[in-house]
């Protein structure tokens, strides 16, 4: 019985194609079923070969990708990670493709030359094998569309009850599953809210820029990519610049001030959850309050554990409500949750502080 995880590959470049064909079959528990050129072509190998995973280029002839994407998740939905230029206008269709229900994308340039072949190579398996089988993933997209945020009187779980209001800042750690899930959540905070939010979403450079600007036109607070030496503003939300470190820390002055920096250098990610809760749990102590959510991997338990040193908190995203149950499956199994929370709780979680 064949239980490799069965790939389409969608491309209008028989190099790209030939090339994501040769890094995906390097793994043996994965098989590309086909390759297809364009939008039309692509759909009907959707429908004929029904893939575990699909990547999907965003420029394409017939059909362009958004448009096959939405086809793809209307009529048989499956777990799609979009291939984008690292370009402006590659981010901002990301930004859209991710929002219509791709689960993550995968970069490239203009060849692959000039970028780390390994370590795209590792990233690209990885993604797959994260996503692959996940049959139920429009489901859990259609469940975040409709759902309605809990209204404050509700009763809260003894759990979300020790989160309490005794917090100064807040920050969040989100990767796979990001940019929709915080579509979702940043609208819904209160423009009552005093504490500054700092968000770590796993992306490349251009990409954040992108994210942050789609973000500030949907909430009532200032969304914005974090910039170095900046002083930190009561009720702002700062996104961390993709290919970059995040920290905060105090001037000369005592002021609390952002520092954007390329190192430390030997994390996994670029920006990491870690460094940005490790430095905010230094300057914040107890009265810091973290958010752990949908994501691949344990980036963030380390920062969480010494936030808890502190006597800060932390929520975790519940497995149901996550597009991907890594990072925050990380944080509980390590002990170190305060409350396991669905999304539509989380916010006003977080409007407790107002």
């Amino acid at each position: 019985m064949n239980n490799k995880i069965k790939v389409l590959i969608v491309d209008d470049s028989a190099f790209m194609r030939k090339s994501l064909t040769l890094m995906l079959e390097s793994d043996d528990s994965i098989e590309i079923i086909d390759t297809a050129r364009d939008g039309l072509d692509a759909l009907e190998k959707v429908q004929k070969y029904r893939p575990d995973v699909v990547t999907l280029d965003i420029e394409m002839p017939k059909m362009d990708g958004l448009t096959v994407l939405k086809k793809i998740m209307s009529d048989f939905p499956t777990p799609v990670l979009m291939v984008s230029s690292l370009t402006e206008e590659g981010a901002e269709s990301t930004i859209k493709a991710l929002e219509l229900g791709a689960v993550d994308f995968i970069p490239k340039g203009k060849s692959f030359v000039n970028i780390d072949f390994v370590k795209l190579k590792e990233e690209i398996i990885y993604k797959v094998k994260s996503i692959a089988h996940k049959k139920k993933i429009q489901e859990t997209y259609n469940r975040i569309n409709k759902l309605s945020i809990a209204k404050p009187s509700q009763k809260l779980t003894y759990d979300e009850a020790k989160i309490g209001n005794n917090f100064k800042a807040v920050c969040i750690g989100i990767s796979t599953g990001g940019p929709f899930t915080l579509q979702k959540l940043l609208p819904q905070i209160s423009p009552k809210l005093l504490s500054p939010i700092f968000i770590v979403q796993h992306m490349p450079p251009k990409f954040t820029a992108s994210l942050a600007n789609r973000l500030n036109s949907l909430c009532q607070l200032e969304v914005k990519e974090g910039e170095n030496l900046e002083i930190v503003k009561k009720g702002t939300i700062y996104i961390a610049p993709g290919g970059k470190q995040m920290m905060v820390a105090k001037n000369s002055k005592d002021e609390i001030v952002i520092n954007i920096s390329d190192y430390p250098n030997d994390t996994l990610h670029k920006p990491s959850v870690d460094v940005l809760f490790e430095s905010a749990a230094d300057i914040y102590k107890s009265y810091l309050l973290s958010v752990v959510m949908t994501g691949m991997g344990r980036d963030g338990t380390k920062g969480v554990e010494k936030i808890k040193k502190y006597g800060g908190k932390c929520i975790a995203q519940d497995e149901e409500s996550c597009v991907v149950y890594g990072m925050p499956k990380s944080v509980v199994e390590a002990g170190l949750a305060d409350a396991v929370a669905p999304l539509e709780k989380i916010p006003n979680l977080i409007n407790m502080g107002a």
